[in-house]
């Protein structure tokens, strides 16, 4: 079965995802980390550090997969300045997908904390012992997930107006139904190559 030139392949849909709900409960779980001092930090802390770590071997796994298969192209109709912020916006996301995680693991590193998967998996540290390092990366990393944050809403906030109000494929091009809309350069061309009603009579 030859694939749909304006769909995403079938990984790229599944990681996308997959990515989404993992990035989304990561930034509830770092609020959650943020507001308690409980016993509940330290189950957070648990989950966040493999979290992490998944996040970042499934976004060098979906930089590879994007990398390989091309993403459709958008749609023709589509104002220049808009295209130059989805490609910026698509890019900022894969930059903060790999450097959040790779931040919060310098950071346990160089605060001396043993970055912990489970059980006895323990991380090797990226990043010599340094209070003042520590403090640096520890601001980073609150900084960046607030961008992260701020650009998934962006991101979601595109993709809700592509589906809803302009209706031309591009949510569906990353969903699991075949997109009905298509490319305006096509659809052009089939009225140019309809005859005119002039010709008929």
């Amino acid at each position: 079965m030859k694939a749909d030139p304006n769909m995403f392949t079938l990984a790229a849909r599944v990681l996308h995802w997959l990515m989404a709900i993992m990035i989304l409960a990561m930034l509830f779980i770092g609020i959650g980390m943020v507001a308690s001092v409980s016993e509940r930090h330290d189950w957070l802390l648990r989950i966040h550090k493999p979290l992490g770590i998944a996040i970042l071997i499934l976004a060098v796994v979906r930089l590879t997969v994007r990398l390989r298969h091309p993403p459709p192209p958008l749609p023709a109709g589509l104002p220049a300045l808009q295209k130059l912020a989805a490609l910026a916006s698509h890019w900022l996301l894969y930059s903060l997908m790999l450097a959040m995680p790779l931040i919060g693991w310098a950071m346990l590193s160089a605060g001396g904390y043993p970055v912990m998967l489970g059980g006895s998996l323990r991380l090797p540290p990226i990043f010599p012992v340094s209070p003042i390092a520590f403090a640096v990366l520890r601001h980073m990393h609150a900084w960046f997930a607030m961008l992260l944050f701020l650009t998934f809403v962006a991101h979601m906030a595109a993709a809700l107006y592509h589906g809803l109000i302009r209706r031309d494929g591009v949510l569906s091009s990353m969903t699991w139904r075949r997109s009905e809309s298509r490319p305006p350069v096509e659809a052009a061309a089939e009225i140019e190559r309809r005859p005119s009603s002039s010709t008929l009579h």
